[in-house]
């Protein structure tokens, strides 16, 4: 098997900090915001590294990259020492960061990409053929010209992936990529990187509270709580191993009593006079078509959504299982 394009031993990294409680400020506490990782991705996989506010997420990316140092243990990103071989590293490396940018903000956003062709050291051609690319497959035309201040949040996205990719990595890393958007521009987005991914295998890590991007894009996940790898597997298996259930809701053509006694299901709530209920299920038991089907039979449905797990009681299952 070919090695890892990241590879962390053991991988910790501690915080220290005034207690706000001390005498006079003197007292400081110890964080612990990763604790023991140990982890394996390797090209061409697509991860998902997921967990609740906190976890030690973006402290682990932060590692990967070289931004921040280890206080114990290793970590090697593509073959490379994050610390010691870091401007090497970027050549290599794509990162988004939903809350933060690499775009100029006054310039137009084909300006950005000119400039981050300079830096990575990009050929005038090799530059030309990439943007066009990407401005195809993103869907940028319209906007290249406009100053990234004065863009869309979802525009801006996408430009903050095209800029991420504009040199080729061999890795992706997304820290909350589609934060913000709206369903069409999720779709867009999720659509280019599986094809990126397909034409290119590239690999990606990816952070989120989205399930729909973690199962839209990711092979697997890893799930971590309070800086411990509390998971390592498939998405199927994360609902098994956590008992978490889906939620039907539904919207009926009158007011009904509760849609209780549905093999498999728990009724949740009822809202305005029983036109809205919500139906857990477990779906190693029963699936989706099977319940609504028993809800048709008991009144006329209008409208109907699946809501997923939230993903911070996954964790907190997963995580208390552990215990």
């Amino acid at each position: 098997m070919s090695e890892p394009i990241i590879a962390t031993e053991h991988l910790t990294r501690r915080f220290s900090r005034r207690d706000p409680d001390g005498r006079l400020g003197l007292r400081r506490t110890t964080l612990t915001a990763v604790d023991d990782l140990s982890i394996r991705i390797h090209p061409g996989e697509a991860v998902g590294y997921i967990g609740a506010n906190g976890a030690g997420k973006s402290t682990t990316i932060k590692m990967l990259v070289g931004i921040l140092v280890p206080t114990s243990g290793t970590v090697r990103t593509c073959g490379r020492d994050p610390l010691r071989e870091r401007r090497q590293l970027a050549r290599e490396v794509g990162v988004v960061f939903g809350q933060r940018s690499q775009l100029w903000w006054d310039l137009p956003l084909r300006e950005s990409f000119t400039i981050l062709g300079a830096i990575h050291e990009q050929g005038r051609a090799a530059l030309t053929d990439r943007t066009d690319e990407l401005v195809t497959t993103l869907g940028l035309g319209d906007f290249l010209t406009t100053p990234v201040r004065a863009l869309s949040l979802g525009q801006r996205m996408r430009g903050e992936v095209a800029a991420a990719l504009l040199h080729r990595p061999r890795l992706v890393i997304l820290d909350e990529p589609t934060i913000g958007l709206d369903v069409l521009s999720k779709q867009q987005l999720r659509e280019f990187l599986t094809a990126e991914r397909g034409t290119h295998g590239t690999t990606l890590l990816l952070t989120t509270h989205d399930m729909g991007d973690i199962e839209r894009l990711c092979d697997r996940v890893l799930v971590v709580d309070h800086g411990h790898l509390a998971y390592a597997g498939t998405l199927d298996d994360l609902a098994r191993t956590s008992g978490a259930k889906r939620i039907l809701v539904v919207d009926l053509a009158e007011s009904a009593s509760p849609l209780t006694g549905i093999p498999h299901t728990e009724h949740l709530s009822s809202q305005g006079n029983g036109v809205r209920q919500q139906l857990a299920f477990d779906p190693d038991r029963t699936s989706a078509a099977k319940v609504l089907a028993a809800v048709s039979e008991r009144a006329e449905v209008l409208d109907l959504s699946i809501e997923e797990p939230d993903i911070e009681d996954v964790v907190r299952r997963i995580y208390h299982s552990r215990m």
